[in-house]
């Protein structure tokens, strides 16, 4: 049972590896689209073919982003186990409270180069939009519908606390009665 606890831990720890390239390769890419959008300025050409670029440039870092995020959340909340007192060092966002969490922040970047490429291809087309480009926002307009019930359900997946409910904190009204009793 324990060999196959461990090697699922392994198969984890590749998935984090390959995020973890992923991430690399798609910040290269930005840096790449970054200054191409760079030399298009310098060689004057049209404004909106430069914003077009820093835009979609902008979209691949975040996605960058989001691939490290999930890395580290991958890497630090389901491969290694920290003891509390290094994992309270640690920066929020690489200490994931469980899958519910990554579904949400995938889902939100998923919305944000949606929204991007949106406005990237308006930009780069310019008057001549056709109806067809309509189906991006109402499909963006749909998934945050969707995210929003989504993030509104409860996970039912909080380990932050190893505890398991024991030496919680007292329930909101305690405080307001001991601060009822008489000071003498």
């Amino acid at each position: 049972m324990l060999r196959t606890a461990l090697s699922l831990r392994l198969v984890l720890l590749v998935a984090a590896l390959g995020t973890g390239i992923g991430a690399l390769i798609l910040l290269w890419q930005g840096m790449a689209t970054t200054m191409h959008a760079l030399a298009a300025l310098y060689r004057g050409d049209d404004a909106k073919l430069v914003t077009a670029a820093v835009m979609g440039a902008t979209d691949i870092f975040l996605f960058g982003i989001v691939l490290v995020i999930f890395t580290y959340a991958i890497m630090f909340g389901f491969v290694f186990k920290l003891p509390k007192q290094d994992r309270r060092k640690l920066r929020a966002w690489m200490r994931p409270t469980g899958m519910h969490e990554l579904k949400t922040t995938l889902i939100g970047a998923i919305l944000v180069y949606l929204t991007v490429d949106f406005a990237t291809d308006w930009a780069e087309l310019g008057h001549n939009i056709r109806w067809t480009l309509l189906v991006k926002p109402i499909s963006i307009l749909l998934l945050a519908a969707a995210l929003r019930l989504f993030a509104n359900e409860p996970s039912g997946e909080d380990d932050s606390s190893s505890d398991n409910g024991h030496n919680a904190a007292p329930p909101a009204a305690a405080p307001a009665a001991a601060s009822a009793a008489p000071q003498g």
